[in-house]
């Protein structure tokens, strides 16, 4: 007889996954330490990264919503001191990673267009050679080091590449997809520093285990399913990239074997897969601007199902067809998403700049108060001097007022 699923609501779905990650309430008044910072990323599993650096480097932002002003150099230490917590890999896309699951990640690391597959195969395999022996001198390098120390005829950007990458390039792209190299940080510059993967890890042994499809995809369904609490099968499959119907299976033999429980969402027959750790709180009272590229706006179908928000990131859409702005973060407040901003730091004159900013339908009434104090935080964090709120969009003038109340 089959087992009579729970049924949760809306708004306990919400909840939950709110508190799975961390900002169901609020921050601490006290300075973040390095531990504290360790455990929020343990909690999100990945670190999406990106070069947009238009407000902050993505992978620092999703941090400082659910900390505050933590020091980024916590976060720093994490990715390149030795033993390395953090390891950079494809997952959601580029991210930082704790170290355990890039074995398993690398089962299903599959952007095949990544491969050296346009460059002639005795090439490719003198300058894979020409890379490694390099590398394992023991000192990092970027892929403009190691171009100049393999001489120019690896240098030349080839016709047709989609971002008219080098030969020597291509290949570096090649050895990290695979996992035979690695990152051992960024440079100022956000250049990746490759190094050996086995310099990288800080279990050596991780570059050569090698689970089976099975047993990768079960623990990243796993680690998934935990990071957001309660979710479907595409959310989960989405989180680190895997395909779905191999996810939903991978899922269907959690639940069988009692490591996660199906329930369902408002009656609607799709299941939902339950972390046995998510917690359910009576309500929730965080506040926390959200990166572009956090895990909590990760899949839009589900924060459009759970928030009624409809989000979409129009950085690479031209200027004249954008609707809120060029980098636009969502605002959350509570257990709603109540607004969302265009911003950027303007850090030549010191100042946060709010391009433009919109109100939700429904939003509540103290939104743009709230909103106000959080900007002033990040311009805190960002060591900018001031907020300024231009005349763009529903809730610019009620924000500009409660911006001049806080100077």
């Amino acid at each position: 007889m089959q087992e009579t699923r729970v049924n949760l609501t809306t708004a306990q779905a919400r909840r939950i996954v709110l508190a799975a990650q961390g900002l169901h309430r609020p921050r601490l008044d006290a300075p973040s330490s390095r531990r504290a910072v360790n455990a929020a990323v343990q909690r999100l599993q990945v670190l999406q990264i990106d070069s947009v650096n238009v407000l902050a480097r993505s992978h620092y932002l999703p941090l400082f919503s659910r900390l505050g002003c933590y020091d980024p150099a916590h976060l720093e230490a994490l990715y390149t001191r030795a033993p390395r917590k953090l390891v950079e890999y494809w997952a959601h896309e580029a991210s930082f990673v704790p170290p355990e699951l890039f074995p398993h990640l690398r089962v299903w690391q599959r952007r095949t267009w990544m491969a050296a597959t346009g460059v002639p195969d005795a090439l490719r395999q003198t300058l894979e050679e020409d890379v490694l022996g390099l590398l394992h001198q023991g000192t990092p390098l970027t892929a403009a080091g190691l171009q100049q120390l393999l001489g120019s005829d690896t240098t030349r950007p080839e016709e047709g590449w989609g971002w008219r990458w080098t030969v020597a390039k291509r290949v570096l792209e090649d050895l990290f997809a695979r996992g035979e190299i690695g990152s051992a940080g960024r440079t100022a510059q956000f250049e990746r520093l490759y190094a050996p993967i086995r310099a990288v890890l800080a279990d050596p042994g991780l570059a050569d285990s090698r689970p089976t499809r099975t047993e990768a995809l079960r623990l990243l369904a796993e680690r998934a399913a935990g990071a957001l609490g309660v979710a479907r099968a595409r959310s989960v499959a989405d989180y680190f990239r895997t395909p779905v119907r191999e996810t939903r299976a991978a899922l269907e033999e959690l639940v069988g074997a009692g490591s996660l429980r199906a329930v369902t969402v408002d009656g609607h027959p799709e299941p939902w897969y339950l972390h046995p750790a998510a917690t359910l709180p009576r309500q929730a009272r965080g506040r926390a601007l959200l990166s572009p590229f956090d895990s909590l706006v990760f899949e839009r179908d589900r924060l459009h199902r759970l928030f009624d928000f409809h989000y979409r990131i129009e950085i690479y859409t031209p200027a004249e067809r954008r609707i809120h702005g060029y980098y636009v973060l969502p605002f959350l407040l509570r257990d709603s998403i109540a607004a969302r901003v265009d911003l950027k730091a303007d850090r030549a004159a010191g100042r946060l700049l709010v391009r433009a900013s919109s109100a939700e339908p429904d939003a509540p009434g103290d939104t743009a108060a709230e909103l106000a104090d959080e900007l002033r935080l990040l311009a805190q964090w960002l060591g900018l001097g001031g907020v300024v709120v231009e005349d763009r969009g529903d809730l610019a003038s009620p924000l500009s007022s409660q911006v001049g109340r806080l100077l």
